[in-house]
C-alpha cells in the first residue's frame, strides 16, 4: 500500500532533493576535475627543483572533492530510487550512506580550514628556495631558473617581496619578462599571486561544501520523516 496525504508530498520532495543533490554531485565532480587540471595549478605544482617536487597538499583536497562528487552521484540515484519504490530497506541504506558522506564532507572542511593558509605557504617558500639558486648562482642553478620562469609566465609575476619584484626585472630579464620598463610598472608579487591563486580555489571549495551540506541535512530529515510514514502505512 502506498503512503498518502503529507508523506506522499514529502516521498515526491525528497525525490526532487534527491535529483538536486545528483546534479550538485556531477557539478561538483566537474569543478573538482577542472580543478585537478587547471593550468596554472598543474604549472606549478608538477615543478622540481633539484631532487624536491612542488608542494602539492592541494591535490589532497582536489581528491577528496572528486571521490565525494562521484559518491554523491550514487547516494543521489540511490535516494531517488529509494523514495519512488517506497522502498525502507533503500532508504535506510541512503541515510546511512548520507551520515558517512557528511561526516566525510565535516572532516575535508576542517582540513581545508586548517591547512588554507599552509598550501599557499609551502608553494611561496618552494617559489623563494628556486629564486635564490637563480639569482645567486648555486647548484643547479639552470633547473631553479626554469622553475622561477614557470612560476614567472604562469602567474605574471615577479619577485617574492617589494624588493625583487621592482629590482629583479631590471637586471635580471632572463627571469622575468623581456620588456623591463613594463615589468617594472605591471609585474605583481609572486607571493601576492600565489595567494590569489590558491585563495580563490580554495574559497570555491568551501562554497560547494556548504551548500551541499545544506542539501544533506535536509534530505537526512526528509528521509527520516518518510521512513516514519512508510512504516507507519504499512502497519494500517
Amino acid at each position: 500500500m502506498g503512503v498518502e496525504g503529507c508523506t506522499k508530498c514529502i516521498k515526491y520532495l525528497l525525490f526532487v532533493f534527491n535529483f538536486i543533490f545528483w546534479l550538485a554531485g556531477g557539478i561538483i565532480l566537474g569543478v573538482a576535475l577542472w580543478l585537478r587540471h587547471d593550468s596554472q595549478t598543474t604549472n606549478i605544482l608538477y615543478l622540481q627543483l633539484g631532487e624536491k617536487q612542488a608542494p602539492n597538499t592541494f591535490y589532497v583536497g582536489i581528491y577528496i572533492l572528486i571521490a565525494v562528487g562521484a559518491v554523491m552521484m550514487f547516494v543521489g540515484f540511490l535516494g531517488c530510487y529509494g523514495a519512488i519504490q517506497e522502498s525502507q530497506c533503500l532508504l535506510g541504506t541512503f541515510f546511512t550512506c548520507l551520515v558517512i558522506l557528511f561526516a566525510c564532507e565535516v572532516a575535508a572542511g576542517i582540513w581545508g580550514f586548517v591547512n588554507k593558509d599552509q598550501i599557499a605557504k609551502d608553494v611561496k617558500q618552494f617559489y623563494d628556495q628556486a629564486l635564490q639558486q637563480a639569482l645567486m648562482g648555486e647548484s643547479d642553478a639552470n633547473n631553479a631558473r626554469a622553475v622561477v620562469k614557470t612560476f614567472h609566465e604562469t602567474l605574471d609575476c615577479c619577485g617574492s617581496d617589494i624588493v625583487t619584484a621592482t629590482f629583479t626585472p631590471v637586471w635580471r630579464d632572463d627571469l622575468c619578462r623581456k620588456d623591463a620598463l613594463k615589468s617594472f610598472f605591471e609585474n605583481a608579487n609572486c607571493h601576492k599571486k600565489i595567494d590569489e591563486l590558491f585563495s580563490g580555489k580554495l574559497y570555491l571549495i568551501g562554497i560547494a561544501a556548504v551548500v551541499v551540506a545544506v542539501i544533506m541535512i535536509f534530505e537526512m530529515i526528509l528521509s527520516m520523516v518518510l521512513c516514519c510514514g512508510i512504516r507507519n502505512s504499512s502497519v494500517y
